[in-house]
């Protein structure tokens, strides 16, 4: 009997949601996902919420997005995008990606992908029957290689997929960083799909730049983006594209076959809250503190901690605990101490390798961290 096609093969389990429930059955603090616990979702966006059910915008409405909120998000930019031509509303961040993959790659087409990635990268890849061709970066600072990037680039390459700020490494793309990739993208003719989800959460003065700030990658950039993180709403999945009008025309297509739409009434909460631009709103100070604090904490257990310049994660080289893979690590702390980690492997495309580091989500309330410190005050390495 039939069970799929050939690209579900390619597919790897969900490591990192079958990690999740075992820890949860087990009572332990959960540092491996990073559902926001912190900030709370503001109360303008849910008062709005509110409101727009209750007013009865409960039906289908305009598949681009909402226009109050493309408008606004247009705006909102460091690069002004017009909401009109520009701008696509989407479920999420993950139907954007799978939309940008699909409208840009044919099967056996190539995606240069940098590893460390965010897991669902090789769905969506998968699910529009490409390739992707690793280039791997490493700590302390998470910088990739342009020779590296460069011998990546193959006659079958399309596209070339970044995160900034990435997940999990923290690292955000730096002007010179993007003059590279924009040189390359000119010379082989490829498109930049550009997940910046964690665009909001830049820290220590530092500033995001989007690929669509990048003049030479204006017209060759899709980004991808979501309320999901910015504004502690990941389940009303809320997310956006931004890309040239000829290729927005391609993708909107794509996403109103897929879904009809994003969900109308969250649309319209979001876009009436005031607080799309980030003047009202911006929980960073806050985060900033808890990434110190949970790199205090998992320092003073003695990993190796690179305090990240963006997003809401940590990543840990195991150090004295290098006797132990990362997963063995992970059970460890999980069955013994009751606090849950990612490990490194789940974002990588060799899973029987050992990584050595783990990730640790820290949007996190205070005091859920404080419960974390205080299991891991026993915490030795095997002998």
């Amino acid at each position: 009997m039939a069970t799929g096609t050939r690209r579900l093969a390619r597919i790897p389990a969900d490591g990192l949601s079958e990690l999740i429930e075992a820890g949860r059955r087990m009572g332990a603090v959960d540092l491996a996902l990073g559902s926001p616990g912190w900030p709370r979702p503001p109360k303008a966006m849910i008062d709005q919420a509110c409101a727009a059910l209750r007013d009865g915008n409960n039906q289908y409405g305009d598949m681009r997005g909402n226009g109050e909120l493309r408008a606004a998000l247009g705006q909102s930019f460091r690069t002004p995008a017009d909401p009109d031509t520009e701008l696509t509303i989407t479920v999420g961040a993950a139907e954007g990606l799978a939309v940008a993959m699909l409208g840009v790659l044919d099967p056996g087409d190539e995606i240069v992908v940098f590893e460390p990635f965010f897991e669902p990268y090789l769905v969506s890849i998968a699910t529009a029957s490409a390739v992707p061709r690793f280039v791997r970066v490493r700590p302390p600072d998470w910088r990739w290689d342009a020779t590296a990037l460069a011998a990546a680039i193959g006659p079958r390459t399309k596209a070339i997929l970044v995160n900034t700020p990435n997940n999990p490494t923290g690292h955000v793309l730096e002007e010179d960083e993007w003059a590279v990739i924009a040189e390359l993208c000119e010379r082989h003719d490829l498109l930049v799909i550009s997940d910046e989800v964690y665009a909001s959460y830049v820290y220590d003065g530092g500033q995001h730049i989007s690929a669509a700030d990048v003049p030479g990658l204006r017209d060759r950039a899709i980004v991808v983006g979501s309320f999901s993180k910015s504004h502690a709403i990941s389940g009303w999945r809320i997310g956006f594209l931004r890309a040239a009008p000829a290729l927005t025309r391609a993708l909107r297509s794509i996403h109103i076959g897929l879904t009809g739409g994003a969900p109308v009434p969250l649309q319209q909460a979001v876009a009436r809250s005031g607080l799309v631009d980030g003047q009202d709103w911006d929980p960073r100070p806050d985060l900033q503190q808890l990434r110190d604090k949970a790199v205090r904490i998992f320092r003073g257990v003695g990993l190796r901690c690179t305090s990240p310049r963006g997003g809401c994660y940590v990543v840990a080289e195991l150090g004295p605990y290098g006797r132990e893979d990362c997963r063995s690590f992970v059970r460890r702390l999980a069955i013994d101490l009751g606090v849950l980690l990612a490990p490194g492997q789940l974002f990588l495309s060799d899973r029987t390798s050992d990584s050595g580091f783990v990730r640790i989500a820290f949007n996190k309330p205070h005091a859920y961290l404080d419960t974390a410190q205080g299991r891991l005050a026993t915490l030795e390495p095997k002998r």
